[in-house]
């Protein structure tokens, strides 16, 4: 693994705890401490539920990143796509549920959107990375 990979991924491994964080704010809300529409639970779920499953996701990728033949902006959006699509898609998720008594999403659902672009851009260009190689 070389040291640009090494580092994204201690800081990603680092991103866990805010994880943990979200896990016990979700006990929270099930437990009917923190009042939430119904909406609102759904996109509390999904957006912690993204956030890990990217997370790993993201590690996963960066154990393969470095066995493409990518260089330069290609390799980089290889390596940072996915970690980034795991901000912006639970971000996402987040933000746009904001509010008192909210039944729909906001404005800021194109958060969630690009964060899914982010994502598919990330995996396509390490799965093509891998096949070249």
């Amino acid at each position: 693994m070389t040291e640009a990979s090494r580092t994204i991924a201690g800081a990603v491994l680092l991103t866990i705890v805010t994880i943990q964080f979200g896990g016990y704010f979700m006990t929270r809300i099930v437990r009917g401490q923190v009042p939430m529409t119904d909406f609102q639970k759904s996109f509390a779920r999904a957006g912690h539920a993204h956030a890990g499953v990217l997370v790993l996701l993201s590690l996963v990728g960066l154990l393969y990143v470095d066995q493409t033949g990518l260089s330069g902006f290609w390799l980089w959006v290889a390596r940072l796509a996915v970690p980034i699509a795991a901000i912006l898609m639970s971000g996402g998720f987040f933000a746009s549920s904001a509010g008192k008594d909210r039944t729909a999403p906001n404005q800021f659902l194109w958060i969630l959107w690009l964060g899914a672009a982010s994502l598919a851009l990330g995996v396509v260009t390490l799965g093509v990375g891998l096949i070249v190689a």
